[in-house]
């Protein structure tokens, strides 16, 4: 049960990242996510980049790992390596370009990413 907890802990940290550019723009990322998804089925080569794919679908197959009844550690470790690759790198933007806002909303993710890794490194 735990497990499952981690993993959705996952899930919902990385939706609530934050990201900021140029000409006053903001948005969280689950809306950049509902947008990514209407645009996956509409046109979905405006989408096809690795940067994008890999952290959509990290989040998918962590949500399968919620109906598992126990989850697989590679898969968990995956999705943690994929999701990484966007929140990670916004935690540090954060911290290179001090902006507040983008450091703390990627925070929840680094945190429940380490308890991740150590509940996963713990259980057999």
């Amino acid at each position: 049960m735990k497990s499952k907890i981690i993993n959705l802990l996952l899930i919902l940290s990385s939706m609530i990242g934050y990201l900021e550019w140029g000409g006053n723009h903001h948005q969280f990322l689950w809306q950049a996510e509902v947008e990514l998804l209407h645009k996956l089925i509409t046109h979905p080569l405006d989408v096809m980049h690795p940067f994008i794919l890999l952290p959509l679908f990290s989040q998918l197959i962590l949500l399968i790992t919620l109906f598992q009844d126990k989850p697989n550690k590679i898969l968990v470790f995956s999705c943690i390596a994929g999701l990484s690759l966007l929140l990670v790198f916004l935690f540090f933007i954060g911290i290179i370009s001090f902006n507040f806002k983008i450091w703390i909303f990627s925070l929840p993710f680094v945190i429940i990413t380490l308890i991740a890794i150590k509940h996963y490194k713990t259980i057999q």
